[in-house]
């Protein structure tokens, strides 16, 4: 049975089903919860800034400046202009990758077979969401707006030789990641539907996503 999560606080509880995307705003200084309700689910994330839509999450000023190439509690997200967007405020799930990208009909086909290619993905999704959602047609966002995303839950080792590993994921029913918004936010979120690689357990699950305002949980 699927338990959700209620908090103290919360502005906005929303669930996001397996597979399919999800966008909201999250204002400064509030906190933005994902939690896998059901464990081993990939959810690929981009955050964008509300008031300058072409600043938004830079995979490679966030693992210049925090110095790793995993993010976990504590780390500092950071934007194409070098400024902090989110802080990763609570985690119990231990690390979350920000390298793996996010999977397209292209990238099945590389990875897995030509057969794979019309399979649904995230980039799918993103593209979906930003011609359709209507936060995205409120802030004037496209295709442009699509950069590195960070892939909360999933297990992705880099090897010796520098090569990624697709792995099993670290994550459990119940987990969850909790940003702080550092400036006014839109989030992007695809629950991803990749069937190919153990990052859902070869079976993709809803996820909860809940905004409360700073105070106690």
């Amino acid at each position: 049975m699927t338990v959700l999560v209620k908090l103290e606080n919360t502005v906005l509880s929303e669930i996001c089903p397996a597979g399919e995307a999800w966008m909201g705003e999250v204002k400064k200084g509030q906190y933005f919860r994902i939690v896998d309700l059901e464990g081993n689910q990939a959810v690929d994330t981009l955050f964008i800034s509300q008031e300058n839509p072409d600043e938004r999450y830079s995979a490679t000023d966030t693992l210049a400046q925090n110095k790793q190439i995993y993010l976990e509690k504590g780390s500092i997200l950071f934007t194409n202009y070098g400024r902090p967007i989110a802080t990763i405020y609570d985690d119990n799930c231990g690390r979350h990758d920000t390298l793996g990208g996010a999977c397209s009909c292209e990238s099945n086909t590389v990875r897995y077979a030509h057969d794979k290619y019309p399979m649904h993905s995230c980039r799918n999704n993103f593209m979906y969401a930003l011609a359709k959602h209507p936060i995205a047609l409120k802030h004037a966002l496209n295709v442009r707006h699509i950069g590195p995303n960070i892939n909360f839950f999933m297990n992705v080792p880099v090897t010796p030789e520098g090569h990624l590993m697709f792995d099993d994921g670290i994550s459990a029913p119940g987990k969850y990641v909790e940003i702080k918004a550092e400036m006014d936010l839109i989030v992007l979120i695809s629950n991803c539907p990749q069937l190919n690689n153990p990052c859902n357990a070869y079976n993709p699950t809803q996820i909860q996503l809940l905004v409360r305002e700073a105070g106690e949980i």
